[in-house]
């Protein structure tokens, strides 16, 4: 009998699931200080190109089906933009943050105020650094943890006591990578069924913390340098949709592959101060 060759199994269909995201326009933006490899208070800042990028981003949330809430805009904070800083939201509890650098520590108390006004009541401050989201990554099963540039690792047991999840700590050993949102993005949360599917770039790890990487995600996506250099890993997924800065092509076609659907946003002028689309959003997870 002359053997057939059968198609390979289809990949399984990724799902767009709806999101709710905190914002703040770029009305004050400027790179007046540095805190981070990537700001130069010398190169003068184009505010309206930042807020028009800021702009496209917020509409490709919208037109995405997402809901965006705003903050508004406090002058003398200019990195108030980036929402993901100010806390973390998970199943509706959330516990805000408290900023290492003096030139952002108004900041914390803004938001505080607008998650009491908008359904999260009770929220818990850090009695330790902690940058929010953009060092606390939710995976729907395990909270990741970045340390080793801004949140400071107490304030790793601080959130798992007030989540009551498993936290696992990370430490960042490039400066480029501060925060573990620039190092790492989760593309499908796990559910009951699933396990979480993440990208990250082994670069901004330390040996320790990649092996944890290596067992908790066997299936990762890895970044290449370029992609990461451009901050590729700094998106937004809703399970199939994946925000991404247009130069981290690399990452695009990896995701293709893999089933998701990039949309590319340019967010070059928001990134001399470090950030990218997942900088300027904050995940509302009621």
């Amino acid at each position: 009998m002359t053997a057939v060759a059968l198609p390979a199994p289809a990949q399984s269909a990724r799902v767009a699931h709806r999101r709710r995201y905190l914002m703040c326009a770029p009305k004050h933006f400027a790179v007046e200080y540095a805190i981070n490899p990537w700001m130069d208070p010398t190169r003068p800042v184009d505010t309206d190109l930042a807020m028009a990028q800021w702009t496209s981003l917020r509409d490709t949330y919208l037109a995405l089906g997402h809901t965006v809430d705003e903050i508004t805009p406090e002058i003398g904070l200019p990195d108030m933009v980036f929402a993901a800083n100010s806390g973390t939201i998970i199943a509706g509890q959330a516990l805000g943050a408290r900023f290492l650098a003096p030139e952002r520590q108004a900041e914390a108390e803004l938001y505080r105020s607008w998650f009491e006004g908008h359904g999260f009541a009770g929220v818990v401050m850090p009695s330790m650094v902690n940058e929010g989201e953009g060092d606390l990554t939710w995976t729907g099963q395990v909270l990741l943890a970045g340390s080793g540039f801004r949140t400071d690792v107490a304030a790793h047991p601080e959130a798992q006591e007030l989540f009551g999840v498993p936290v696992v700590s990370l430490r960042l050993v490039d400066p480029r990578f501060y925060h573990l949102d620039t190092a790492l993005m989760v593309l499908t949360p796990a559910d009951e069924s699933t396990p979480a599917h993440v990208a990250y770039f082994p670069g901004a790890f330390s040996a320790g913390s990649l092996r944890v990487l290596e067992r908790l995600f066997p299936d990762a996506l890895l970044a290449g340098p370029a992609d990461a250099e451009v901050l590729g890993l700094n998106g937004v997924s809703d399970g199939r949709n994946v925000v991404l800065p247009a130069q981290a092509t690399g990452l695009a076609e990896q995701l293709r592959a893999h089933g998701y659907e990039p949309v590319m946003v340019d967010m070059s002028e928001l990134r001399r101060s470090g950030g990218g689309p997942k900088c300027c959003t904050l995940e509302l997870r009621g």
